[in-house]
C-alpha cells in the first residue's frame, strides 16, 4: 500500500468527486434546473455568463425551449428564476469537468513516473472509458428534454444517474484492490449472496431513477400499503397497455416496484448477515457487515420518510445521499468477501 499511497489517494479523490456530481445533480432534478441550459460548449461555457447582457441572451434562448413555452412561461418566471436553475446545472457539468481533470492531469502523472502497475492501468483504461460514457450519457438525458417534451426521458435519467453510482463502486474497488493487496481465502457462499444483494441494489437505484424521473414519489405517499389501504394499488393496472409499460412507465406501477424492492434488499442483506455468523471472519469483513446492515435500514427509514413527506427537496437529496454510503458499504463487503 506504501507504494501506491498516490494512487490510492487519487482514486478516492475520484470517488469524492463522482459524490458531489451525483449530490448536486439531484439538487439539479429536485430544483427542475437541469435544461436551464439548452447549449453546451466545452470551453466557452466554463463560467457562467458573466454580464447582463449575456444573462439576458441566455435566458432569451431558453424561451425558445419547451419548458419555458410549455411550464414556466406561466408561473411569472423571471429572470433572477432563470439564474437560479442555471446555476444548478452549469456546477454540475462544470463539477464533471474538474473530475475529468482530476482522472486525466494525474493519470498521465503516474504513467510518466511508472507508479501504475498493468493490472491497474488496464483498469484506469475502463475508467476513462467510463467517464467518458458518463459525460455521453448526460447530454443524452438532458437532449431528451428539449424537443418536445419539457421533461427528460426517465430511462435516461436512470441510465445517467446509475451508472455514475457504477462508475463510484467500480472507482472504489480499484483502490482497494491497492489497499489491500494480499489475497485470502475466499468465503464463496457469502460471496454469492453478497453479490446478489449487489444486484438488487442496483436495480433498486435503477428504479430510485425512474420514481425521479416520473416524480412517482408525489403519488400514493401512505406506507406500508399505498393509496386506500391497498398493497397493490388498481391504478397500476389503468396507468398503461402492457404490464411491462406499467412497471417501467406507469407512475404507480414504478413506485410500486420500487417500494417492494426495498424489501428484497433490506431481506439479503439481513440474510447475508445472519449467514456470517457461521462463519470466521476477520475485522474488515465483520466492520463491513455492520455498516451494511445499519446504513440500509437508515436508508429504508429515509425511503418511507421521503414518501410519506411527499419528497422534500432535503428528505429527496438526503436519501440519494445515503444511498450512495449504502453502495459504499456493499461495494467494500463483496470485495472483503471475495479477496
Amino acid at each position: 500500500m506504501k507504494n501506491n499511497k498516490s494512487v490510492i489517494i487519487w482514486l478516492l479523490s475520484g470517488c469524492f468527486l463522482v459524490f458531489v456530481m451525483v449530490v448536486v445533480g439531484g439538487i439539479t432534478r429536485l430544483t427542475n434546473s437541469g435544461l436551464s441550459m439548452t447549449d453546451w460548449h466545452l470551453v466557452t461555457d466554463t463560467l457562467p455568463p458573466l454580464t447582463e447582457a449575456k444573462w439576458h441572451e441566455t435566458f432569451d434562448q431558453y424561451k425558445q425551449f419547451p419548458e419555458y413555452q410549455k411550464i414556466n412561461i406561466h408561473n411569472d418566471f423571471t429572470l433572477s428564476d432563470y439564474k437560479f436553475i442555471y446555476f444548478w446545472e452549469w456546477f454540475h457539468r462544470f463539477i464533471g469537468r474538474i473530475i475529468g481533470l482530476v482522472f486525466i492531469v494525474p493519470f498521465f502523472y503516474f504513467l510518466w513516473k511508472k507508479k501504475i502497475d498493468k493490472a491497474t492501468l488496464n483498469k484506469c483504461f475502463v475508467l476513462l472509458g467510463m467517464g467518458a460514457l458518463q459525460g455521453f450519457f448526460g447530454w443524452f438525458m438532458v437532449r431528451s428534454g428539449l424537443v418536445d417534451n419539457p421533461d427528460v426521458s426517465h430511462f435516461r435519467l436512470s441510465l445517467h444517474l446509475t451508472f455514475a453510482f457504477i462508475t463510484f463502486a467500480y472507482t472504489l474497488w480499484v483502490a482497494l484492490d491497492l489497499i489491500y493487496p494480499d489475497k485470502k481465502q475466499v468465503i464463496v457462499p457469502l460471496r454469492k449472496i453478497a453479490r446478489y444483494a449487489l444486484i438488487f441494489l442496483l436495480l433498486q437505484i435503477i428504479y430510485g431513477g425512474f420514481v425521479a424521473g416520473l416524480n412517482a414519489g408525489l403519488i400514493h405517499n401512505h406506507w406500508p400499503l399505498m393509496s386506500d389501504g391497498e398493497f397493490f394499488h388498481e391504478s397500476i393496472a389503468l396507468e398503461k397497455n402492457t404490464w411491462l409499460e406499467r412497471f417501467t412507465e406507469g407512475k404507480s406501477g414504478v413506485q410500486f416496484v420500487h417500494r417492494t424492492l426495498a424489501y428484497f434488499v433490506v431481506g439479503l442483506i439481513l440474510f447475508l448477515y445472519f449467514k456470517s455468523k457461521k462463519y470466521t471472519l476477520d475485522s474488515q469483513q465483520q466492520k463491513g457487515l455492520n455498516a451494511l446492515v445499519l446504513i440500509v435500514f437508515i436508508q429504508f427509514t429515509l425511503g418511507v420518510c421521503t414518501l410519506l413527506y411527499s419528497v422534500p427537496l432535503w428528505l429527496g437529496l438526503t436519501h440519494q445521499i445515503v444511498a450512495f454510503f449504502l453502495l459504499t458499504a456493499m461495494t467494500y463487503t463483496l470485495h472483503r468477501l471475495s479477496k
